[in-house]
């Protein structure tokens, strides 16, 4: 059976290293699993997902010029498909929107004027919270 890359096949477990994990494939060839190549989700310690003897189902993702051949476990599992997005629909118009309606008819000078007076009232604010938590209040 020849090996090429984007097949599936069965193999067995036939090491386990810190980085990864080789399997044997079919014809006595042997690949490499790299840990982040055994699950969807972080594996910090790859004995926790496979041991020597595990039979599993490994994707062929590449097959470098000197033979070392590239295996993925997650990719081998078959995924659904996604769902397409259904359309967003427009909110409902309510007191935001009429607040926000009221704010977009503004002049870009008032709408500058309005952020600094709240910006000014935000920081007098958190300067006397500092200052009560300080001690020192006025």
């Amino acid at each position: 059976m020849s090996i090429e890359v984007g097949s599936k096949l069965q193999g067995k477990v036939t090491g386990i290293t810190n980085f990864g994990a080789f399997v044997e494939l079919p014809g006595g060839s042997t690949g490499l699993v790299h840990i982040s190549e055994v699950a969807d989700n972080y594996v910090k310690d790859i004995n926790d997902f496979l041991k020597v003897g595990d039979v599993v189902e490994v994707k062929v993702i590449n097959i470098e010029s000197n033979g070392k051949i590239g295996l993925s476990i997650k990719q081998a599992k078959d995924r659904p498909e996604r769902p397409e997005r259904e359309e967003r629909r427009p909110r409902p118009r309510g007191n935001n929107n009429q607040r926000r309606n009221k704010t977009e008819s503004l002049s870009f000078e008032d709408k500058l004027n309005n952020f600094l007076k709240a910006s000014e009232e935000r920081q007098a604010s958190l300067k006397r919270h500092v200052e009560k938590r300080n001690g020192r209040s006025r």
